[in-house]
């Protein structure tokens, strides 16, 4: 090595040596200077995107890590985020000394620490257990179940969409696992940003509110797929590919209360169907690939229905065989489901995978955290239910355990928390 290669080597190390990590207080620091406003979804703007092209402020944060979400909006995020590959449903029972002044409290809270943790800030009580690491798409999501407004006082408030679900005779539902006053759905591309959020918002719950139940999930990580792809469920399955899609005419009036809904405070808001289902994945995978596609109604290699051979051409549900029979099934999934067997009924699906190890048996605890968005679920979920309870071919292979349904309200506006329309309004 001549002498200079070896004073560049030298300086070259000593600049690594001098350079300052990029931490999540550091990242707070940055995007201050540029706007929290100015961070994107889906895109590294303004000082982070800067600092991951270049790397002058240290080591860059990949996209995955520098992507941000804002939290301020017509519409609360974490409803037509983009999936993420970790997330955590959380329900919340009030305190019984606690009313409409402690949940206000509890909800102004939540939302200024989801607003930091969402722009890659550190709380001043923070854990450290996503120190270094980017907002990674994290979104929180607040919503209210029926018996939060019983517990504020405020039952007059509470919206005709929200209530009780119809019974369904294939249920088997656990009381303790379905329900709850408050909701959190917390999303992330990683998994201790997800679950720091989640533990810094419980933190911040104290003796307001205590959680009722908990449940982690997952889907494919951005990255792993040579291109973008409709994710598969753990029954192998391409699943999601008929959702309603924001290009649609129709979206906003299918997923969201319009402005100047009833009740005027859930304007711009949703509402959230929860099911833990269940997958008997040891059945499923027991039975022959072409009998797995007739139950669904779309081959398990690409997702093409089996009237098609690609996964977004139309599920023709006219089309017969050579012997006359219809092609897609009278109790295929995707007949069962489709809108126009439903009267146009029709929800944004937005699930996460789950596994919580196995049972007695032996067979996998394992399954869909099934949530779905939609401006009335009366005219979304419940007529779609109602066909799958009447003859969907899947319910042979799946248990719906759990269920709740929470009033999603409209985003909040900068300087204001989420619900404050609702506990300050009268």
């Amino acid at each position: 090595m001549t002498s200079d290669q070896k004073r560049k080597e030298h300086q070259d190390h000593q600049d690594h040596q001098e350079r300052p990590a990029l931490t999540r207080r550091r990242l707070l620091t940055t995007a201050g200077a540029a706007g929290a406003a100015g961070l994107a979804v889906g895109t590294p703007t303004g000082a982070l995107a800067h600092s991951a092209a270049t790397g002058d402020d240290g080591p860059a944060l990949a996209e995955v890590g520098a992507t941000a979400v804002p939290f301020h909006g017509t519409h609360q995020p974490g409803i037509t985020t983009p999936m993420q590959a970790h997330g955590h449903l959380a329900a919340f029972d009030l305190a019984a000394a606690a009313g409409r002044r402690e949940a206000a409290a509890l909800l102004r809270r939540w939302s200024t620490l989801a607003a930091e943790l969402m722009a890659g800030g550190t709380p001043d009580t923070d854990t450290g257990v996503a120190r270094d690491a980017g907002p990674a798409s994290l979104t929180v999501t607040i919503g209210f179940g029926g018996s939060f407004f019983d517990a504020v006082g405020l039952t007059g408030a509470r919206p005709a969409a929200l209530d009780p679900l119809p019974a369904f005779s294939a249920d088997a539902l656990d009381e303790r696992r379905s329900n709850g006053d408050l909701w959190l759905q917390i999303g992330a591309d990683d998994a201790l940003v997800a679950f720091h959020a989640l533990r810094t918002l419980q933190r911040a719950a104290d003796e307001t509110a205590a959680v009722r139940w908990q449940m982690t999930g997952f889907n494919r990580s951005q990255g792993a797929t040579a291109r973008p792809m409709t994710t598969r469920n753990l029954m192998g399955q391409v699943d999601g590919t008929n959702n309603p899609r924001p290009e649609d005419d129709d979206f906003e009036a299918r997923v969201f209360v319009p402005a100047g809904g009833d009740p005027a405070w859930m304007s711009g808001g949703s509402y959230a169907v929860v099911r833990r289902i269940r997958m008997l994945l040891d059945v499923w995978e027991s039975r022959p690939l072409a009998e797995q596609e007739r139950v669904i109604g779309r081959r398990k290699s690409n997702g093409a229905p089996l009237t098609g051979e690609r996964e977004t051409d139309p599920v023709d549900l006219e089309a017969t065989g050579p012997d006359g029979s219809a092609v897609i099934a009278a109790n295929a999934h995707v007949r069962v489901t489709a809108p126009e067997t439903n009267g146009g009924a029709a929800m944004l699906r937005r699930p996460f995978s789950y596994h919580d190890g196995f049972r007695d048996d032996g067979a996998p605890d394992a399954g869909l955290l099934f949530v779905c968005w939609q401006a009335d679920p009366l005219r979304g979920f419940v007529p779609v239910q109602r066909k799958l309870d009447r003859g969907d071919a899947l319910s042979e292979f799946v248990r719906h355990e759990a269920s709740a349904l929470f009033a999603v309200p409209g985003g909040a506006a900068e300087g204001e928390y989420v619900g404050q329309e609702l506990l300050e309004g009268g």
